[in-house]
Parts: structure tokens; sequence; C-alpha cells
């Protein structure tokens, strides 16, 4: 289970049965499983083949820290886009190279 205040892996509270403690010492999140069951979300994914991801936008804001790559845009032909690479599929396949374009933002990918 996941601290619902910063998203830290929960742990049981030594000496305490059924009390579970955030380990970040900033967050001091503690809770009674009984409670904590209340309000716990689980998520299960099921079988084996895990769907592509469709579409993996470059967060808002880091384009200007990210590299830049001379290669012409799909949608404006300009010439510069930014970069970064994902591991989309297997592990022994190659990782999809994302691309943002530096003018009109318009993202795509290389495989």
């Amino acid at each position: 289970m996941f601290c619902p205040k910063c998203g830290g892996l929960l742990r049981a509270k030594e000496g305490c049965k059924g009390e579970f403690v955030c380990p970040n010492p900033k967050c001091e999140f503690e809770q009674s499983a009984k409670d904590l069951s209340k309000t716990a979300h689980a998520k299960t994914i099921m079988g084996k083949n895990k769907k592509e991801v469709e579409d993996c936008p470059v967060v808002d804001g880091i384009e200007g820290t990210m590299p830049k790559t001379n290669v012409p845009c799909p949608k404006c032909n300009h010439n510069e886009a930014y970069w970064y690479l994902r591991q989309t599929r297997k592990s022994d396949e190659p990782e999809t190279t994302f691309l943002s374009c530096c003018k009109c933002g318009y993202r795509w990918r290389k495989y």
C-alpha cells in the first residue's frame, strides 16, 4: 500500500500489529490497517502482455532542458526537435525515441 500523502510505500510499524507508517521522515503518516483498508485502492494488471503506450507526452515546461537534434518535423518541416528515450516494449527490444518539434510542439516517435 502507498501513502496517501506523499506516495511512499507504507511499511508495518515496529512493535505494533496492524499499524502502517510512511518511511518518509517529512511525511509522518500513520494509520491502522483497519482504517487503511476502508480507503485503499488496488490496481491489478492482468495478462502477460502489456499494451504499448499510445501517447507518452513530454511533461510541460521541461522541453527547454531536454537535448535537441536536427530532424525535420512531419507537421511543419522545422529542422529541430527535442528528444528523449523510453523503453516501451520488452527489455530485449530497442528503446523508442520520442521527439517534440521546437517550433510547433508536434510530438512523434521513432522506432
